[in-house]
Order: C-alpha cells, then structure tokens, then sequence
C-alpha cells in the first residue's frame, strides 16, 4: 500500500509539472488552454492529496481486553468417545481459527464443555441465551457493553467483550466469547454456526 500511494504523489507531482511547463512555453493564451490547465492542475493537486492521505492510512487494530481466567480444557465424562473427539476438535479449531478466547457448550441442562480462558462459575442461561433459543438464530454482542443483560455471560468469563450465542435446537447453547469488541467476523460467525450444527447432529445421536 505504501508504495502504491508514492506512485500515486510521484504522478500527481509529473501531471503538475507538465501543466506548468505546457501553460508557461504556450505561445498563444486563450481561454480554453485555461479552462484545461485549470482542471489539469487541479487533478494534479487531487492525486497528490489522495497519496499523502493514503501513507497516513493505518487501520486500527481491535486492543485485546484484559481477561481474568484459567486457560483449560474441561470435559464432560458421560458422553461417548465421538462426541468427546468432536468436542475436543471444534473447540480447538474455534479458539484458534477465530477470534475466540473462551467457548462453552450447553446442553440438556450441564455444561458439557468449557474451553479457552475459562472461570468455575455455574452457567445458567438468561435472557439473551432464551431469546436465541426461541428465535433459533444466532445472536451477536459485538459489544458487550451496549447490550443490557450482558451479566449473564459473567458465568462464562467476567466482563467478555464480544459474545456469540448459537441455539442448539432447543436443548442448548454453543456460548463463544471474544478477546476485543468487535473482534467477530461473519466468517467466524458462520464457522460458529456450521459447527454448532454438526455437533447438535451427534449430541443427538
């Protein structure tokens, strides 16, 4: 990007000169050599403005909160050896495609897993996790902070950024938090969303 925006000053800063050049060496000054030396130049000037705007451009990177938990791996032992595999699999492919620092996965009542920076609270699900149940849909917290009811993810990890809430039927709930506000892509959210699914399949089995 960097050096794109120097060629795109380097041309402005030639097209200026050669309208000076061309306006200066004229032997004859009529009004439409103005009128296209004027916008010559202003074009010139444009370009060397977008350049300069264009070094300055550094996309701001999302600041990682500042978590209280344990990194852990906490499995439920009533379940079979390809519910346990697929658990263990998702999860880590979660926590490390994505940008997730925690995931829980509720169903029937338990919790069935716990993964990522996790805390020994119980969860129980409140308000937002009802309403994704009831409306079969995925939720979204890209900012924790601007939803009321957020307290309810404090059972899964104290004070998570961003959340994603994904209905499993209506038996449970694949609970995924962040490390920074708006730290979820739609891609991760359909990664999310696509494993969820998979794992409701042999959850029901």
């Amino acid at each position: 990007m960097f050096k794109i925006s120097n060629l795109v000053i380097v041309f402005g800063s030639f097209l200026l000169i050669f309208s000076i050049i061309n306006i200066a060496t004229a032997n004859e000054i009529n009004p439409i050599l103005i009128r296209a030396e004027t916008i010559s130049g202003i074009a010139s000037i444009a370009l060397i403005t977008i350049g300069y705007l264009w070094t300055e451009i550094s996309p701001k990177q999302p600041t990682k909160a500042i978590l209280k938990g344990e990194e852990g791996f906490v499995l439920y032992s009533k379940l079979s050896d390809d519910q346990k595999n697929e658990l263990a699999w998702g999860s880590q492919q979660i926590l490390t495609a994505t940008a997730a620092s925690t995931i829980l996965i509720y169903w029937e009542n338990k919790v069935i897993l716990r993964r990522g920076l996790i805390s020994n609270n119980d969860f129980i699900p409140g308000e937002i996790c009802n309403r994704a149940i009831e409306q079969k849909r995925l939720i979204s917290l890209v900012n924790t902070e601007l939803f009321p009811g957020r307290d309810e993810f404090d059972c899964v990890l104290n004070n998570l950024p961003a959340v994603i809430v994904y209905p499993l039927s209506n038996k449970g709930l694949t609970v995924v938090g962040g490390w920074s506000k708006r730290s979820f892509t739609i891609s991760d959210e359909k990664w999310i969303s696509g494993w969820s699914d998979k794992l409701l399949s042999l959850l029901n089995v």
